[in-house]
């Protein structure tokens, strides 16, 4: 695995070979200290994956909640066919396509009555 910053809005991690139980930590961790910059985007390149378990793609669906919370988009890119058959069969396809929840302005806090 390997991370582009050359954008800083949008930090590329290029996952290759196997996403799996005994490879998918450091892929998570990377994911948590890129969405600490909170950048615009996230995006996954799966060009080089061959194999993803369900650990892996849990890796996936952690980055989607992570990046909903801090207001950071996921995106993939060069998916390969297996990847898209298993993210429709689960249901991610559909996470990911779910828009950023809209920040609302602070509610102003009233100050305690005195009695």
């Amino acid at each position: 695995m390997s991370v582009d910053r050359s954008d800083p809005g949008a930090p590329v991690l290029s996952v290759g070979g196997e996403l799996a139980y005994a490879t998918s930590r450091p892929v998570r961790v990377e994911v948590d200290r890129v969405l600490v910059e909170r950048p615009a985007v996230v995006v996954f390149d799966f060009s080089g994956l061959t194999f993803i378990d369900s650990t892996g793609l849990s890796v996936i669906v952690h980055a989607w909640r992570e990046g909903q919370r801090v207001g950071t988009l996921v995106r993939l890119r060069a998916v390969p066919r297996f990847l898209t058959t298993i993210l429709d069969m689960t249901g991610i396809t559909g996470l990911l396509a779910r828009q950023l929840p809209q920040r609302s302005a602070p509610v102003p806090q009233r100050p305690a009555a005195s009695t």
